[in-house]
């Protein structure tokens, strides 16, 4: 049935039981991102994550499939992909590689797109986009942290600007990685205990999610817990690959959240931070931040790239 849904289209066993490994995107999503992309007549577009196949039909569609490429990490993907396209008369060149790398021997491209998340731009796709070219991608340094951004070629790099509504996609794969879960061992023995008037309910906001996630960085995730599985957890949490970790109560005592945390840093600290600083920005959304990528590092900023506020983002 045709609906504006995701479809979870392959799935993989992981450390903790079945993961996704394909989705097919809402069709709304798929829609809104090939308009972002503005291609035109002539053009050669160069997907990352063939997927089902549906994004490459509809490139095929609209500038012929000899003008459309698409890799993705896995042969089943990518075979199944390919007979479907045939079976509608559209023969796109689709190749299993690591889609990091992209596809440089049929390069230079007019527009990447991406229908995977990465922590950071590859300079790669950078590389093989013509100068003023487009790039769509999901930007991601950690766990829903961040969003889509559509970059233009420059000749230092690529710089642009977020979407103003919030997507998430899988994350891009390389070839042969494990399927590993969010969640991290918290050691309790070191935890230090205090109070927050920030609720941990803030970590749905994820432009502030973001913000602290680029202090954090790359492997921060969060996620919700509890003493007993079967019932409604009691305290959301953050964690970060050094084993840095923190817990929040989320039902208030005399106004205040509980915090327990351990490891060498204090994540919520980072959240506090992030929040305070979106309120001293007067709340900016999405479409307020933008993205400059060069050879020798990416960065944030907010409303300009001229703007001296800005966040490295971890490579």
């Amino acid at each position: 049935m045709y609906s504006n849904t995701v479809l979870i289209t392959a799935l993989s066993d992981g450390e903790s039981g079945q993961v996704v490994r394909s989705s097919s995107s809402q069709p709304g999503l798929m829609v809104r991102m090939l308009e972002a992309l503005d291609v035109h007549d002539g053009q050669r577009v160069l997907e990352i994550g063939t997927g089902t196949g549906y994004n490459a039909a509809l490139l095929s569609h609209r500038l012929g499939a000899e003008r459309v490429f698409s890799v993705d990490v896995d042969e089943d993907l990518v075979e199944t992909a390919r007979a479907r396209l045939a079976a509608i008369g559209h023969h796109p060149t689709v190749v299993t590689v690591d889609g990091a790398g992209g596809l440089p021997g049929h390069a230079p491209f007019d527009r990447i797109i991406a229908t995977c998340s990465v922590p950071a731009v590859p300079w790669s796709w950078i590389e093989q986009t013509q100068p003023g070219g487009l790039i769509l991608t999901d930007v991601k340094p950690a766990v829903n942290a961040g969003s889509l951004v559509l970059l233009r070629r420059t000749d230092e790099g690529a710089e642009g600007r977020f979407d103003r509504t919030y997507a998430a996609f899988m994350g891009l794969r390389k070839p042969g990685a494990a399927y590993t879960s969010i969640a991290r061992p918290r050691d309790r023995s070191n935890a230090v205990e205090r109070t927050t008037s920030v609720a941990p309910g803030t970590l749905q906001n994820l432009v502030v999610w973001f913000l602290a996630a680029l202090d954090l960085g790359a492997g921060a995730s969060s996620g919700y817990t509890g003493s007993d599985p079967t019932q409604a957890p009691t305290a959301a949490w953050i964690a970060t690959a050094d084993r840095s970790w923190a817990e929040i109560d989320l039902q208030p005592d005399g106004g205040t959240y509980r915090v327990r945390e351990g490891g060498p840093r204090s994540l919520w600290r980072a959240v506090e931070t992030a929040h305070d600083t979106w309120l001293r920005l007067e709340q900016p959304g999405w479409d307020r931040f933008g993205l400059t990528v060069t050879r020798c590092g990416q960065w944030v900023w907010i409303d300009d790239p001229s703007s001296p506020r800005r966040w490295q983002i971890p490579t």
